[in-house]
């Protein structure tokens, strides 16, 4: 199988066309395809693989996660994309029963709902990410809210009070859960900010008076609790932040801001906007690199950065997220970020999202990577794909795609190719990516492993694509049901199960190579694992 394979490799990497040399031609007429070849040695280590892309995952508010369904996925999530924290809106909102006031005004705390969504993330080995918002409405300053569940966006009518709500709750969370346990954890304060009029009525000065106030709450309980925002969305306010806390001797223990892929806004609160893929090939990782530069040029240039929400789209009605070009997408974007990174948090694991409340079809473009009925989008898979690689990142010159191993000896090799298919702005992503939308050829890949130990080994491929764990692209044939049977469910997670797409047993030389050709279209992912027997 080995001879075959290198074969394989040499007839790609040498194939030619001749002219018709019996035409009275004097010379043949060569001309070489371009391969691309992704040369990988066993032996040559970069270092431990950074998994900053499984820190953390998004999911739309606390309430939801008290749905039998929710925790379902979550726990399936966790198993297959290894995800360790998880980070969602409306922790303090009224529907979580959290606050009230008596009829002197004295607060009134209960945390029965909050305690069974947090021992539920804790019993399948996560870890909330506490994002503090939004405000009680008996702690509130007005009346105006956002998003179908409401959640009020005003700024407290008594900063005191703001400031012993959340030091009530780490004082409730240490006394459950123990402060080795919490100081492991992140308090975010709050979401989107600088978008007034819509997840906050104030001004930049106000937040930074309430991030004050939570801050000190917080460090009031256990000083090594970990606090940082300004959550911001599109990257907003980052050495405005850190100048604050320098400038006024608060602590802050992180940045976390926000960034999406298209071109324009920031927000839809109802689903309601047409988007446009940006052509800008930094789009999203742009953001994250300077983020990371301008906390490297200020006065805490060691600080953590967590993108707590990224995707290559801000509204729950883009189609992009269930086509299999945001699988290329996410791996693209993971690459080009590198370390500059703490975390990474995709927004959402699922489509058990009511933001613009419930959702009327299957496939409506949702954040999720599953989703209402736990259908793995092609995005899952790009999660998963990443998780299965081993511990140790090998050296690699290529610009997309990973080389790893782990201690049992196996090899992992991720690879895809990204091409933005997107017209331009005369195409809204909410036209353009709920077609059917064939893939081009982007000719052979060839993986070419060497230094590989001596042995017996099974290898794996698995694929995502164009009709390839495309399920979209199943719902599509079965044209787009407004709900589905529990059979059309059925088959279409059947169809898009994520099994290899070829397995084989093979044999490692003493040479130690190992050659695969495979052929590679546009937004194709595939992973190849060399299991030793």
């Amino acid at each position: 199988m080995k001879n075959k394979n290198l074969f394989l490799t040499a007839v790609l990497l040498g194939s030619m066309s001749f002219g018709n040399v019996f035409a009275g031609k004097s010379k043949p007429k060569v001309t070489t395809e371009p391969q691309r070849v992704i040369a990988v040695d066993y032996n040559q280590v970069k270092g431990p693989l950074n998994t900053q892309f499984k820190e953390c995952i998004g999911a739309g508010r606390a309430n939801e996660g008290l749905r039998a369904d929710w925790q379902q996925q979550l726990a399936l999530v966790k198993k297959e994309c290894g995800f360790k924290y998880i980070r969602m809106h409306g922790l303090l909102t009224d529907d979580m029963g959290l606050y009230r006031e008596d009829k002197k005004g004295n607060p009134e705390y209960n945390y029965q709902y909050i305690d069974v969504l947090f021992d539920y993330l804790l019993s399948i080995g996560m870890k909330p990410f506490v994002e503090l918002g939004f405000m009680p409405e008996a702690l509130a300053s007005g009346k105006q809210t956002i998003f179908w569940w409401h959640g009020n966006v005003t700024p407290p009518k008594d900063y005191n009070k703001w400031e012993a709500l959340i030091r009530n709750m780490a004082q409730h969370f240490t006394e459950r859960y123990g402060e080795n346990e919490v100081k492991s954890w992140c308090f975010e304060v709050w979401n989107e900010p600088n978008l007034k009029g819509g997840f906050w009525t104030g001004t930049q000065e106000e937040y930074f008076k309430l991030y004050q106030y939570a801050v000190n709450g917080i460090k009031s309980v256990n000083k090594a609790y970990r606090v940082g925002g300004p959550a911001t969305a599109g990257a907003a306010w980052v050495p405005e932040m850190i100048e604050f806390c320098h400038k006024n001797s608060l602590p802050l223990d992180f940045i976390s801001t926000h960034t999406y892929g298209v071109k324009q806004g920031y927000l839809d609160e109802y689903g309601n906007s047409g988007t446009v893929l940006s052509k800008d090939p930094m789009a999203v990782s742009g953001d994250i690199l300077n983020s990371r530069k301008q906390i490297q040029n200020s006065a805490m240039p060691g600080l953590e950065l967590h993108y707590t929400e990224w995707s290559a789209s801000y509204t729950p009605s883009d189609p992009i997220h269930d086509s299999y070009h945001e699988a290329a997408y996410i791996l693209q974007k993971i690459k080009q970020v590198g370390d500059a990174a703490t975390s990474m948090s995709y927004w959402v694991f699922t489509d058990i999202f009511e933001e613009a409340g419930p959702r009327f079809t299957p496939f409506h473009g949702g954040f999720g990577l599953l989703n209402y009925q736990c259908i793995k989008k092609p995005a899952y898979y790009a999660f998963t794909f990443l998780n299965k690689l081993g511990e140790t990142e090998l050296t690699n010159n290529d610009s997309e795609s990973y080389a790893c191993k782990n201690s049992k000896g196996d090899v992992q090799l991720l690879l895809w190719d990204f091409t933005n298919t997107h017209p331009g702005d005369s195409v809204n992503n909410q036209v353009y990516y709920v077609r059917d939308l064939p893939s081009k050829s982007k000719g052979k890949v060839v993986v070419s492993l060497s230094g590989i130990p001596q042995g017996n080994y099974t290898m794996e491929l698995y694929k995502v694509g164009y009709k390839v764990n495309d399920a979209y692209a199943t719902y599509l044939s079965i044209n787009k049901p407004a709900q589905l049977t529990k059979q059309q469910v059925e088959e279409i997670k059947k169809a898009n199960d994520g099994s290899p797409v070829a397995k084989e047993e093979i044999q490692i030389a003493a040479d130690g190579k190992f050659s695969k050709a495979l052929d590679l279209r546009e937004n194709d992912v595939y992973f190849v694992n060399l299991v030793k027997r």
